[in-house]
């Protein structure tokens, strides 16, 4: 922050970094031998929806681009309930490359159509043989991620979490701030 942005009192917004998401597939060989978590093959972008018909046409040509790819993973668009869009793409669960590539084009396609406020998160589920899930979550407007264990109606497993944030630490930028790790009830593939 500069001294003008200081004597004003703003402060310049964090930029994110998309390309971080093609740091998953690594981190994920590390969650598979270090904790047994296997990349469930899903992977889902969240947004709030904007209204007409530019978006419209913007969401279906992300939806065409992501079906013409060469491996045409299944493509899903449905709405939470708290109003937010989730498109879910669904493919080989040992393809995370092309999974990662399929976000991050979802993400820069809506960000370079102009409807980048309404982002909100990427995340790449994880499963163990015991049926234990968590989602490796990609902050936007932070740029960083952070894990969301669920392990139940309306709690968290926290120790997991922690465990694959310090697991992570080296190998992703994770969001060192805990009360932006938002609680994602009901996401897709968790």
């Amino acid at each position: 922050m500069g001294l003008w942005e200081a004597l004003r009192g703003r402060t310049q917004p964090k930029r994110n970094n998309l390309d971080a998401l093609f740091l998953v597939p690594s981190a994920a060989i590390t969650l598979q031998t270090a904790l047994g978590f296997e990349p469930t093959g899903s992977g889902s972008v969240c947004y709030r929806s904007a209204a007409g018909a530019a978006f419209a046409q913007t969401q279906q040509d992300v939806v065409a681009l992501i079906r013409d790819d060469a491996e045409a993973p299944e493509v899903s668009v449905t709405q939470d309930d708290f109003g937010f869009t989730w498109l879910v793409v669904s493919g080989d669960a040992s393809d995370m490359s092309g999974l990662c590539t399929d976000l991050h084009a979802v993400n820069t396609t809506l960000e370079l159509n102009g409807f980048e406020g309404g982002l909100l998160c990427s995340m790449v589920p994880f499963r163990n043989a015991s049926g234990q899930a968590f989602g490796l979550t990609y902050l936007y407007k932070q740029g960083t991620f952070y894990p969301f264990a669920p392990a139940g109606e309306q709690s968290r497993d926290t120790l997991l979490e922690l465990s694959v944030r310090d697991l992570l630490g080296e190998e992703l930028p994770m969001e060192p701030d805990l009360q932006r790790w938002l609680a994602i009830w009901k996401a897709p593939g968790l």
